[in-house]
């Protein structure tokens, strides 16, 4: 059976366009993982994208993981709450078109909400500033979290581009 599915490409051209979300509580903790470190977004791909159709990656063998995140364009970061860990994001920094992809994004199941996700883009929207992009962007879609686009629109992200496709 063939279904449809609406991928959905978002933006936001300055930070002056955030509409930030405040922390919903202490002790959250937005880390840059340095050195890379493949395991910790394998871990985090696998855990929150079986919920949402993430399967591009689960054929990647380690060295493909490891070569992907030495890239210098490569960043990851993650919120943790004191030691707990409950979500993270890629970025990768185009320095030819000067923006800033956040490439994959998300949260725990078991975080799920507790009113994280908005102030978790938001912080990932601001990193994501601190290169100097002309813009950010995203893509979403329909598989992915029930709320992820709204969330993206709420932040102050503008849509770009939409088109489905036929899943099988």
């Amino acid at each position: 059976m063939n279904s449809q599915v609406e991928r959905t490409y978002l933006e936001i051209r300055s930070i002056s366009e955030l509409v930030s979300k405040n922390k919903p509580f202490n002790n959250l903790f937005l880390e840059k993982v340095n050195p890379p470190d493949f395991q910790l977004n394998k871990f985090f791909y696998k855990e929150i994208g079986k919920k949402h159709n993430w399967t591009d990656r689960l054929i990647w063998n380690d060295k493909t993981w490891t070569n992907y995140l030495e890239n210098l364009s490569v960043n990851t970061y993650i919120l943790k709450h004191n030691k707990d860990l409950i979500g993270y994001f890629e970025q990768i920094f185009d320095k030819d078109k000067l923006d800033c992809e956040i490439a994959y994004f998300g949260i725990l199941e078991e975080y799920i909400g507790k009113k994280l996700g908005g102030y978790f883009l938001s912080e990932a929207i601001k990193k994501s500033f601190e290169s100097n992009p002309k813009r950010v962007w995203v893509h979403t879609c329909s598989l992915d979290h029930k709320h992820a686009l709204n969330n993206y629109l709420s932040r102050g992200m503008k849509i770009f581009k939409s088109y489905k496709i036929n899943a099988v």
